[in-house]
């Protein structure tokens, strides 16, 4: 699943410094955003010629320049279509963790960015931001902690996975489900205005849904889905539009019976997240991490 800018976000055109906002989010990464500017025209841009505006904010001069930071990344894992176990010889390799800034520098006036990504399908969020993410229940951070495919993980990150499972909760249900309608109703939308839209990402959507329904009833997130790869061959186009609603509304229903059934918790663990926080941000502070 890709990261996308969400509509309202302010951005700054990376060509000309422009400020506007985002009117129209795209599919997938592939596709263009649509950027409105204050004297009202609009605008296309592909994500890599967008910046967050409050990202852009925090750049003050001489601050830590973002590729010096990649030597605390301190997670590193690989997710989409590899980790899921349907790659194809085409298949990017994407790669996702957190990083844990040393205290001086998350402390300075310029300060650190709430994530690192750069142009190898990398992201990487402020460890911070990243629990945050993962106790909303965000897919991309709780992929994260359980990828089967880690690259590398510091002694921190490790008792980080030691207890992943407390960001596991009754939010995947709200999370998931929100996130999959909000995008059938774009894609809908898609092949009314445009006649067409990227299968790729109905698979990923559907992957979701069976993603979580397999969080709510085994309390552990599933990555690998070979057993479906048959079925998801909706990737290529080679199942009907109708075919494919009808398999998402039935998963919609399993979700919610799984929620009704499950043994996870109301709420993520805040405190005991809290206190991992502290612990890191108190390594953070020794002379010697930042050696």
């Amino acid at each position: 699943m890709h990261l996308i800018i969400p509509t309202g976000t302010k951005v700054v055109s990376r060509h000309d410094r422009r400020v506007g906002c985002v009117v129209h989010v795209p599919a997938s990464l592939d596709n263009l955003y649509r950027v409105r500017f204050p004297d009202g025209s609009e605008a296309s841009f592909r994500r890599a010629e967008l910046t967050i505006f409050r990202q852009d904010q925090a750049a003050i001069p001489d601050g830590v320049p973002d590729s010096e930071l990649y030597k605390f990344v301190a997670y590193r894992c690989v997710v989409g279509s590899r980790a899921y176990g349907l790659a194809t010889e085409t298949s990017d390799v994407d790669r996702r963790g957190f990083y844990l800034p040393p205290a001086d520098i998350e402390w300075s006036l310029a300060g650190v960015p709430e994530q690192l990504e750069n142009d190898n399908e990398e992201v990487y969020w402020e460890v911070e931001k990243f629990l945050r993410l993962a106790l909303k229940a965000n897919p991309n951070a709780l992929e994260c902690l359980y990828s089967p495919l880690v690259e590398f993980s510091s002694l921190i990150a490790e008792e980080l996975l030691a207890i992943r499972d407390i960001f596991l909760s009754q939010h995947v249900h709200r999370t998931y489900n929100a996130y999959v309608l909000s995008q059938f109703k774009k894609l809908e939308q898609d092949l009314r205005n445009q006649g067409e839209f990227r299968w790729k990402h109905v698979m990923h959507l559907i992957r979701l849904l069976l993603s979580g329904i397999a969080v709510l009833r085994d309390g552990f997130v599933p990555l690998r889905v070979e057993r479906y790869r048959g079925r998801l061959a909706i990737r290529a186009g080679e199942t009907s539009w109708a075919e494919v609603e009808k398999w998402r509304l039935a998963l919609h229903r399993e979700l919610d019976e799984a929620l009704a059934a499950t043994a996870l918790p109301e709420h993520p663990d805040y405190q005991r997240a809290n206190e991992f926080l502290i612990r890191a941000r108190r390594l953070a502070t020794s002379p010697e991490y930042c050696e």
